[in-house]
Order: structure tokens, then sequence, then C-alpha cells
């Protein structure tokens, strides 16, 4: 099946066809490094990543870029709280940003760039922008004319029949519901950073940030721009507008946008007390695999509900899969081939044929679950043959390729113990329980519990485990 993506553009699913055979050029909006990134931004970039790796697994090269934004509104305010230099500030995040995603197991792009480095090129662009009658500055500013672009609002769909002509916005993040003419470049106010400009000293607004990004390293058109929900209107109905009277072709042809985020069936904020970073959730002693399982298992255009509940849900999932693909690894089955081997021959192509549809990752995991289900039965009444346990390998590794959870995590810093040591402490401790020497078990218990491990045994047999 045909990968088809639901385009934000034309309202549709489409069949995603790159301009040129066998390379796609993929934008991704990034993180603002004024702070860590909180799982709303990494349900975003975890979604786009699932994309990547499908998109590669099909034989694709790809040609990726990811900004980083480290000049706007908000991050000079926070620079200036920390009273720190502007740059010096956004590093920290900057690396930190870095760290969560390899954490997290996001691919990293083929470009991750900053904002700052291409200010140059911003301010070329506008004068471009100036020069088409496109824009015009005001005391030192320079501002977008939406009146000499009348496309906009095609992708958002906003009706600008009562725009106010000459109404203008100097901040970088505004009213969702109005247009208006928007700032490309801000002329100095004192305390702020700056950079030379024909217009005289200032800094770019946030918008025409990724248009030239875009537009410098992936060229007049883009396969797929992508980003958050919040970002159709105005972000990317702006940088839209900021390309197209300059290079007179689609700035993007298929535009992918993942839905909020909700914590305990409410917005995430920081005022409610549900708003969780990626280190906070480490902190509490649950794994990255397991917050990435959880942001991967809903589709990207249906809103998710992250719950701690859920997150102990999602560990257990993890556990299963990686419990499943030890026992076929340790299997020694007899030669031949039983009915698992077509099971996992279905369940790969279902798995292909669910992400291929719109990236649905529930039919995805439906598919890999039920595999897991007949596998363990069939391991656990011995009639598991060898063609069903490479099939079932294979199967597996297909699925890792795009979810990517099977691999242990890395141990947290504070960590006494490396995994293999955990692992070898909890076959000890199995051994000694079977042999009933509970003593000698409670003794590796505490020696873990010690270690900075939690054990918790499951009902049946078995155990999980994660650093506290």
């Amino acid at each position: 099946m045909p990968l088809r993506l639901y385009n934000t553009l034309t309202r549709a699913l489409e069949a995603f066809v790159p301009q040129q055979p066998g390379r796609v050029k993929m934008y991704i909006c990034g993180l603002t490094v004024y702070d860590y990134g909180h799982i709303g931004n990494f349900r975003t970039f975890i979604g786009f990543d699932i994309l990547q790796r499908f998109l590669a697994a099909q034989g694709l090269e790809l040609d990726t870029v990811m900004n980083i934004t480290d000049v706007d509104d908000k991050m000079i305010a926070r620079a200036r709280e920390a009273g720190r230099p502007l740059r010096e500030y956004a590093d920290v995040y900057a690396a930190a940003f870095r760290e969560d995603l390899a954490r997290l197991r996001i691919l990293p792009p083929q470009r991750l760039v900053r904002a700052t480095d291409f200010i140059p090129d911003m301010v070329a662009w506008i004068e471009r922008l100036v020069a088409a009658g496109a824009a015009y500055e005001r005391d030192g500013s320079v501002y977008f004319r939406l009146a000499s672009f009348p496309a906009y609002g095609r992708l958002s769909g906003k009706d600008l029949a009562g725009l106010q002509p000459g109404a203008r916005v100097d901040v970088d993040e505004y009213d969702k519901e109005q247009a208006q003419d928007f700032v490309l470049w801000k002329a100095w106010r004192e305390g702020e950073p700056s950079w030379p400009s024909p217009w005289g000293p200032g800094r770019p607004g946030w918008h025409i940030e990724c248009s030239v990004m875009a537009e410098k390293l992936l060229g007049p058109t883009l396969d797929l721009h992508a980003g958050g929900t919040d970002l159709v209107f105005p972000h990317h109905e702006n940088e839209i507008a900021q390309v197209e009277p300059l290079t007179h072709a689609p700035f993007a042809r298929c535009w992918m946008h993942m839905e909020f985020l909700l914590v305990n069936g409410e917005k995430m904020s920081k005022r409610l007390g549900n708003f969780f970073t990626v280190r906070d959730l480490m902190q509490r002693g649950f794994q990255p695999s397991a917050i990435r399982y959880l942001l991967a298992s809903v589709p990207y255009r249906r809103q998710l509900n992250f719950t701690l509940e859920g997150l102990e849900q999602a560990a257990a999932a993890v556990l299963r899969l990686r419990t499943f693909h030890e026992r076929l690894e340790a299997a020694q089955p007899a030669a031949g081939a039983g009915p698992l081997a077509a099971a996992a021959a279905h369940a790969r192509q279902a798995m292909q044929d669910a992400l291929a549809d719109n990236l649905n990752v529930a039919e995805a995991l439906a598919a890999v679950f039920e595999l897991v289900r007949a596998g363990n039965t069939a391991l656990d009444d011995a009639t598991l043959r060898a063609d069903d346990r490479a099939a079932c390998l294979d199967a597996l590794a297909a699925f890792d390729a795009i979810f990517c959870v099977l691999a242990p995590d890395a141990p947290p810093a504070h960590a006494r113990l490396q995994p293999e040591e955990v692992e070898a402490l909890l076959a000890q401790r199995r051994a000694a329980r079977q042999a009933r020497d509970f003593a000698r078990a409670d003794a590796l218990r505490r020696q873990l519990d010690e270690a900075g491990i939690l054990v918790e045994d499951i009902k049946g047999g078995g155990e999980r485990w994660r650093w506290k």
C-alpha cells in the first residue's frame, strides 16, 4: 500500500509522492530553547520520527532540516531574567534538547540549525520582499503587507474579509484569531540583542526564521513541512506568505500537523501542576523507552491523553515486547515450519499497511501484540518451530525499525549498575526463589534496592524493573 498522509493544505488524505523519486525534502519546526522541552513537544518530534523511520524503511533518502529557535520575544525575556547573554543562555537548553532527542531515540535530522546563524540570509530575504512590494519599513521595523498576498489564509482556512488594512502586529506571538501585517524585522530596543540591517540595528521576527532556513537549505518547494497543530496559524500561514511571493512556487506540497497532548484530560500547564518534561518523568523512575512508546501510541491527528497510569501501562507493554523478544532469541525449536510463520508475515504486512494509512500507529501496535500473544502461546506449548522463530524475529525487527523500543535503555547518570548486571542479579534471584531459598532471594532484592533498582514481581511469574 502506498503511503497516504493527511495534507492540512488540501484537507484531504493524499498519496505522498516526493518531487524527486527516491528523495524526501522535509522541514520540521523544532524547539524554542528558552527552557527544557516538554512532553507535548516530544510527542510531536516522536510522531515525525516515526514518519522518518517509515520513509527510510521504504528505501527513501531523507533530507531533513529542523530548526532551533534561539531568538524571539520569549527567549530574550528569559535570558534577561537569568542575567545571561542570549547565545550563552540558549546554548544550555539547545544542548539539553539534543540530549533529550537522543534519550528518546529520535533520529537526528541531517541538519539541526540555529536561527541566529542565518540572520544575514534573513536580512537579504526581507530586502527582496521590500523590493517586491510585499513588505514595508516603519520606524526601523519591517512588516509584511498582507494585502499583497491574496492567498493568505488558505492553510488555516481563515476568512480575511474583515482584515483592517495597515493594522500591524509587532510581537512574535499574537492573537490566533486575528491576521494583521506582521513583523519581519524588529527595530532594536534597549536591552535587546541586535544585528545590523539596512533599516538599522534590530533582529528578525520569529516567522521569517523558518521560511528563510527552509528555502535556503531545501530549495523553494519542500515535499513535507511538519509541526504541531498550534503552528498552523499564524506561524505556518506566515511562512507561506513570506516565501511564495518571491519563489512563485508552492512552499510545501504537503503540510502535516501533530494534534495537541492533554494531561489527565486537561491542557498541560505549570499552573495546573500537570506540566512534565522528559527529565521530570525520568526522575520519577520512568525509562525513556516507556515515554517514547506512550507518546508514539496514538495516531498523530488524535489527541493523546497523557497520564502517569498510562505511562505505567506503556512500561508494561515495552517489557512484554522485550520479554517476547528475549524468549525468541533464547529458544531452540525443532526444525520446520508451523502456523506461526504465516501469522508473523501477516503481522508484518498489517503493520506496514497501518503505517502507510496516514501513520495509523494504533493498528500497527495491535498487529504486533497479536503476534506476541500467539508467539507466547507457541513458546509455552512448545509448538514453536525454527521457521516460526525466524519469521517472528524478522517481524519484530521490522517493528523496532520504526518504534525503536526493544533495546535496553541507557542507565541514568546516577546508576550504580549496568543493565546486564541488573539482569544477572535478577536471574540469581529467580533461581533462588525456584530453589525456595527465600532468604537469598530477599538479600538479592535488597542489593538491587540499595543500588537504586526498583523490582516489581509480575503475577504469574517474572518481574519488571526500573531505575529509581
